[in-house]
């Protein structure tokens, strides 16, 4: 049952994580953190993200220009590539420690110690690159609404909204913290779980000699 518990743990694990760590890589590059309808001009849509502005008009032709300098981004923008960045680094490199912790993969099979460490290490470093997906997100979300509510900016101007990407990033911060936790949990039964006896490990001979059952005929003529 525990066995049975630790694989489906470790698969349903591995799945949100890797399903988490795409999701946040398509959150970073996408520049739908932010979407913005001019009053003025509702043909056009603006859409921001982290490294470029699009604006798409009702024919569907989309044109997109990279933000002009890195210093000259808010300090919400600056902060969240860089974590973006950083968690995408750190899901890929808790997947690739966690894959090779698995049950199911044959490496380090004669060391089970080393097997738990890299599952356990690999659910660590998923968890931070859930904390990394969601702070940026969380942040740019929150400054967002308090721009949207503004009462000293007038009616007139337009407001930026939250973006698809805003979403999908919750999503993905929530599947890669989900994923490193149940690995690290499936590493923490499996070390818990009772060793093999030292009986199950003895020769044949041994066995044999311990049950008194003479092992060859020609021990058996011997004795007679």
């Amino acid at each position: 049952m525990a066995g049975g518990w630790r694989a489906k743990a470790q698969v349903g694990g591995m799945l949100l994580a890797l399903l988490g760590w795409v999701s946040s890589c398509v959150t970073t590059f996408v520049p739908l953190w932010k979407n913005l309808n001019l009053d003025l001009n509702e043909l056009e849509v603006w859409n921001m993200g982290l490294w470029q502005v699009c604006i798409t008009q009702e024919e569907g032709v989309v044109e997109c220009q990279a933000h002009g300098s890195f210093l000259a981004l808010p300090p919400e923008l600056r902060i969240s590539r860089l974590l973006m960045c950083l968690s995408n680094g750190l899901g890929l490199l808790g997947c690739l420690l966690a894959a090779l912790g698995l049950e199911g993969w044959r490496t380090c099979e004669d060391k089970p110690g080393r097997k738990r460490r890299l599952l356990l290490a690999g659910g660590v470093t998923l968890g931070m690159a859930g904390i990394t997906t969601l702070v940026p997100i969380s942040w740019v979300a929150y400054n967002t609404v308090l721009d949207f509510w503004d009462e000293t900016v007038p009616d007139i101007v337009p407001r930026w909204e939250f973006g698809e990407a805003t979403f999908l990033g919750w999503f993905a911060g929530a599947f890669l913290a989900a994923g490193g936790l149940l690995l690290a949990c499936s590493a923490r039964s499996t070390r818990t779980a009772t060793p093999l006896a030292p009986a199950c490990r003895q020769a044949p001979a041994a066995r044999g000699l311990a049950g008194g059952h003479p092992l060859h005929p020609k021990n058996a003529d011997l004795v007679i």
